[in-house]
């Protein structure tokens, strides 16, 4: 409770009699009041500096500009309205009211609420949210997949109620018909629209045979497109495991989910004209290599032909060619055997010289001369002198022909 003290007309308003004074708390909660009655709430700009976010989730700053500055505080519930992240050095526009925060005197702007100074709060939201999900590799261009060239089904996710489907689906039927279309109804902007984006793309991702999403709506305002801004719906599409195609807005619009997407079409009826080619076209097309085809084949066949011709030409009769090397083998055939008899009489008369030579080494054509070979017994050593024999030694003699043991009766 603030205590006010009026000065007695006659007495002094500390003097010794009265003893009057106030607490730091009633002095601070004078101030407080005072601040907050006289001064309304008010738009104030500056820099942000000493930006801080506690668990609280509370935002604690210092505003200030060249010559002077002020604490500020905002509490969570303002700050989860923010469509950006402050953050130092950034200048910013705060709407709030002065007041003292009475436990430490501290006098604090209360901010209610925020905005880029020079810039919209979207855009510098957008700017945030680009860099930190580019840095984070979601717009590398090494994971843009491929469209298929003519799928089968094709899921959309957008609102059943925009003029954006009914141009897709009129697209889809009259260049093909017969494509399966799934459409998963959301909603495209406003409160939880990012959210039902994001569980749209999820959905579809978990059916089967979903060949490529479209994913976007007609144009509108920076605040209508705002959904797809988000990050949940980044994500999801980055999480997508079916190619993804961006159609939001207009060719001058430029969203998040442009950036994540694998494919970005200028408008909703671009994309069904990018994910399903003219019918009339494909069957132009077809017909135009179904005629390459078969004039690469005529050219094919005749190089063939002409190829068979000269190949007959060489080979001529294939038979008298057979008879030709028939004969040849015959020719060969007795060429080799009089060479092996050639060769085999060469061998019988060099056998014939080589016997003649080691005959006349021999000691068997010495006997036949009439020479004879003495051996001593009992050990059969040769005896080529008289004297090594003794009368009455056994000795054998081979003859020629024959042999004959005889005694040593003398010897000269």
């Amino acid at each position: 409770m603030v205590r006010t003290v009026k000065q007695d007309a006659e007495l002094p308003l500390f003097s010794a009699a009265s003893r009057k004074f106030l607490s730091i708390s009633e002095l601070n909660e004078l101030i407080k009041g005072t601040l907050e009655s006289r001064i309304d709430a008010l738009w104030v700009q500056g820099e942000i500096s000493n930006f801080r976010v506690p668990p609280s989730g509370h935002f604690y700053f210092t505003l200030k500009d060249e010559q002077s500055q002020i604490c500020a505080v905002m509490f969570r519930r303002q700050g989860t309205r923010l469509r950006f992240m402050a953050e130092n050095g950034m200048a910013v526009l705060c709407y709030g009211r002065v007041s003292v925060y009475s436990m430490r005197g501290d006098l604090q702007l209360y901010v209610e609420d925020m905005e880029p100074q020079g810039q919209g709060a979207l855009y510098v939201a957008f700017e945030q949210l680009k860099n930190k999900l580019a840095a984070e590799g979601l717009f590398a261009l090494e994971r843009k997949r491929p469209l298929p060239y003519l799928p089968e089904s094709i899921g959309i996710v957008t609102s059943d109620r925009g003029a954006a489907l009914h141009d897709m689906l009129r697209i889809l039927r009259d260049r093909f018909s017969e494509r399966r279309v799934i459409v998963r109804s959301v909603k495209v902007q406003g409160e939880g629209a990012a959210r039902e984006i994001a569980a749209g793309i999820a959905d579809l991702n978990r059916l089967a045979g979903i060949d490529v999403l479209i994913v976007g709506r007609g144009g509108g305002s920076l605040e209508d497109l705002w959904a797809f801004n988000e990050e949940i719906v980044a994500r999801a599409i980055y999480q997508s495991k079916i190619p993804v195609v961006s159609a939001v807005g207009h060719e001058v619009d430029f969203t998040i989910a442009d950036f994540v997407a694998d494919h970005r079409a200028p408008t909703p009826t671009a994309a069904a004209e990018m994910v399903v080619p003219r019918k009339a076209e494909v069957l132009e097309q077809i017909a135009m290599l179904e005629l390459q085809l078969q004039r690469c084949m005529k050219f094919k066949l005749a190089n063939s032909r002409e190829s068979f011709t000269a190949w007959v030409k060489r080979l001529a009769d294939p038979g008298r060619r057979l008879r030709e090397n028939q004969q040849r083998v015959d020719e060969l055939s007795v060429d080799l055997m009089r060479r092996f008899q050639d060769r085999l009489r060469a061998c019988k008369d060099h056998l014939n010289r080589q016997t003649g030579r080691l005959n006349a080494l021999s000691p068997l054509a010495v006997l036949d001369r009439g020479y004879s070979i003495t051996h001593k017994l009992p050990d059969g050593h040769i005896v080529k002198d008289a004297a090594a024999l003794e009368s009455g030694d056994l000795v054998r003699i081979t003859l020629a022909l024959g042999k004959a043991v005889c005694r040593v009766e003398g010897k000269e």
